[in-house]
């Protein structure tokens, strides 16, 4: 589902739209043309999870590092809000862990997981984020890691 900002103008609002999916294109398919085309080479995370690079490198390296758990990784963007310079997004990601992760090989269990993005437009692309995905490990307390339903953090994370 779609919500525009009507006051946006329609050419702005389309470049928006367009902007979330190629960005959420890549998150589905790992291709770093459609990542290219939809952020900025300034590109900042504000919720950069430890160990992941700031800059595009960020979302490369994590969607790199999740699909090699989970390779069917597929991205629905089910919802899509669009207001001045601030796209709102719900995704879910789903696949099967077939990879492996942290020392763990799949065993093609199904992974599905809810994130909330927001995403800050500049001129032309995507210039910052901020991000949550998946719920709390109950495990893990602690640590506070956002995972997955098969134990797997989100790409984010």
């Amino acid at each position: 589902m779609e919500t525009v900002d009507g006051s946006l103008g329609e050419r702005r609002a389309r470049r928006e739209v367009r902007l979330a999916q190629l960005l959420y294109t890549f998150w589905g398919t790992g291709r770093t043309q459609y990542l290219d085309a939809a952020i900025s080479a300034d590109f900042k995370d504000n919720t950069l999870p430890a160990g992941r690079p700031q800059s595009p490198a960020g979302p490369v390296f994590a969607s790199k590092n999740f699909r090699a758990a989970v390779p069917d990784l597929t991205c629905e963007l089910s919802d899509l809000l669009v207001t001045g310079d601030k796209i709102t997004a719900r995704i879910v990601l789903r696949g099967h862990f077939t990879g492996t992760f942290d020392g763990v090989q799949g065993k093609g269990r199904k992974v599905e997981f809810n994130a909330i993005d927001i995403q800050h437009v500049g001129k032309d692309k995507i210039i910052e984020d901020w991000h949550i995905e998946g719920q709390p490990d109950p495990a893990r307390p602690a640590r506070g890691r956002a995972m997955t339903t098969d134990g797997l953090p989100p790409p984010g994370c």
